[in-house]
């Protein structure tokens, strides 16, 4: 059966060779994902993604001699157009920041389903950030309480950092509306106009200038 235009290519990273081929295998029978190939460290997942150009790289944080924050950081410049996810036993608020300044679509950690994980990479394909939900606790929990006048200084009504607020937290637009009792073409507008008013360029510095805000 030939492969389906649509199907998202992925790159997977990971020093462990047992949890690197597990992860390629389990994803590799999800429907809508191709894995393109594995490398065992950051500077050969550099290499790889120059040549094979996947759509997503599975990377994982601590690895020797080029580390997964530091392979994103590299990978945005040699290769922009590929989405980093960060999938990691790790989830140390410092970690989160760092891959998301340096340009991760997303940071996850390694026991969740192998659907869920399919599901986060079709959406950080499609440009929506992905936290675990553990992960953004902890980011909400190492944070100062927000200063009173931090909603009023970025120009945004209420409705607006409410879904700024969830943005942060790894929701797609579709579980906004829910949330929220909106349509989801209105939770779209909201977010363009968002991301247009703080000059934020994708979800993830969206993400960022929300925990920096005190939001989380």
């Amino acid at each position: 059966m030939s492969e389906e235009p649509t199907a998202v290519r992925v790159l997977v990273v990971d020093d462990q060779q047992l949890i690197r081929d597990g992860i390629a295998a389990l994803l590799s029978i999800r429907p809508g994902i191709t894995v393109v190939g594995t490398a065992a460290g950051g500077r050969e997942a550099v290499e790889k993604a120059v040549e094979l150009r996947p759509d997503v790289v599975l990377m994982d944080v601590r690895m020797p001699e080029l580390d997964g924050v530091e392979a994103v950081a590299v990978l945005r410049g040699r290769a922009p157009e590929c989405r980093v996810v960060m999938l990691t036993t790790f989830d140390d608020e410092e970690y989160v920041v760092q891959a998301l300044r340096a340009g991760a679509s997303g940071y996850l950690l390694k026991d969740l389903p192998a659907e869920e994980l399919a599901h986060a990479i079709r959406l950080a394909h499609s440009g929506v950030t992905q936290l675990d939900s553990s992960v953004a606790a902890r980011l909400a929990a190492a944070l100062p309480p927000p200063a009173p006048a931090s909603a009023t200084a970025v120009a945004l009504s209420p409705r607006e950092i409410d879904i700024l607020r969830l943005v942060a937290r790894g929701r797609t637009n579709r579980e906004i509306a829910t949330q929220l009792y909106l349509s989801e073409g209105t939770v779209k507008n909201h977010v363009s106009r968002i991301l247009s008013r703080l000059a934020l360029r994708d979800r993830t510095q969206a993400a960022l200038r929300a925990r920096d805000l005190g939001l989380l």
